[in-house]
């Protein structure tokens, strides 16, 4: 039998490796300025956007080019070139951003790169604030004792929260990468505007509460699982402080309504699985989830967890995915749907868009949608098999 299992196995890897395209990736021209001993190092949908991944940095051929030779399935990918960090990210001329790169793989190729400028060569200019005046910072230094270590936590308290009786309570939502949620003089590239919809949507309100993410320590906060490239897993405990630490702070502090059925988590990319985590670790915490292009790749103990677990969760559970952030973007997400499906009775949709990138301006876009489907459940069918393709 363990012969067996070993040829299956060995097989498996022996075509998974022949399904693979060498592309190399060459850097044909730089900045004048660009100091020719830094690192230069590729991030996309492939490597969990990680910025300073050794196993992706460039090297020097025997002209002294930047070169990276990659080998991946065959579909789209979506990259940025960085000299190991987001403040170090490509960038256009006079410091504007560019939009992610696009790496179609079909057959063995190679790639000229032109790199126009480095974000850090510019002074940044303080970005005015778009928060609305219902946006709030509760600690710039929460502390995480399951982690060791402090981290700014915003809060969204609804226009009705001060115009209604003391005895009156606000479902709650929590959210990750609390810099890109509010606030476009804080985030990374652009804010989901998540403010904006709330003031203006006639729906239920809610508050929302956003834990901004831990920079270098993002990949490991946000998974469950060790990683041999991104290191010790520790979203577990993240999600311990969320339940244990952050949200009994929160239920004392505030008029919230404290039971599962008005508690929510969400998140994109790492953030969309640590939600899905959160859901099947505290199946009677958390009512629903937005699970917004979830990274499943970068864990894919996840689909043996919802296995394990599944069948004690009962929520609402929101899938975005769009096909233009990678090749295993869609097919991750729809399986973990399907394997939540065949042992849970949480009501689910999944929305897949052809267009769909993987960055801020399409979550904004999306946040609507996943928002409604979370708290709207009583208009919903038990489960909905529904693949909305738009």
């Amino acid at each position: 039998m363990y012969k067996r299992q070993h040829l299956i196995l060995t097989l498996f890897i022996s075509i998974s490796a022949l399904s693979q395209r060498s592309t190399s990736l060459e850097i044909r021209s730089l900045p004048s300025y660009h100091n020719n001993t830094s690192n230069i190092y590729i991030a996309g949908s492939f490597n969990g956007w990680n910025p300073q991944d050794e196993q992706y940095k460039f090297r020097k051929d025997d002209k002294d080019n930047y070169v990276l030779d990659l080998k991946l399935a065959p579909g789209k990918y979506e990259y940025k070139i960085t000299r190991g960090g987001w403040d170090k990210v490509e960038c256009k001329k006079g410091g504007t951003s560019i939009e992610n790169r696009i790496l179609t793989i079909s057959t063995n190729a190679t790639i000229s790169l032109d790199i126009e400028e480095w974000a850090d060569r510019f002074v940044t200019v303080a970005r005015k604030s778009t928060a609305s005046n219902n946006v709030k910072i509760i600690d710039t230094a929460f502390w995480i004792p399951q982690l060791k270590r402090a981290r700014r936590v915003w809060i969204y308290l609804p226009e009705a929260y001060a115009n209604t009786e003391m005895n009156y309570r606000f479902p709650v939502i929590y959210m990750h990468d609390g810099q890109n949620l509010f606030d476009d003089a804080t985030s990374f590239a652009g804010e989901w505007g998540v403010d904006e919809f709330l003031d203006t949507a006639f729906l239920k309100t809610c508050i929302i509460v956003a834990i901004d993410h831990a920079g270098d320590k993002r990949l490991n906060e946000y998974n469950p699982y060790d990683n041999d490239r991104f290191g010790k897993g520790e979203g577990s405990a993240y999600v311990d402080f969320i339940v244990k630490t952050l949200k009994p702070y929160v239920d004392k502090n505030y008029r919230t309504k404290k039971k599962k059925g008005d508690t929510f988590i969400a998140g994109s990319s790492m953030g969309g699985l640590i939600s899905m985590y959160a859901v099947l670790k505290y199946p009677k915490v958390f009512g629903g989830a937005g699970v917004f292009s979830p990274a499943f790749w970068v864990a894919p103990k996840i689909f043996e967890e919802i296995k394990a677990r599944g069948k004690k969760a009962n929520s609402t559970i929101y899938f975005y995915g769009g096909k233009q952030e990678g090749e295993s973007m869609v097919p991750d997400m729809l399986k973990a749907f399907e394997e939540m499906a065949k042992v849970s009775k949480s009501k689910m949709k999944t929305v897949i868009r052809d267009d769909g990138k993987h960055n801020e301006p399409t979550w904004r876009k999306e946040f609507p949608e996943g928002y409604i489907w979370m708290l709207y459940p009583g208009e919903h069918k038990p489960i909905e098999t529904m693949h909305t393709q738009k």
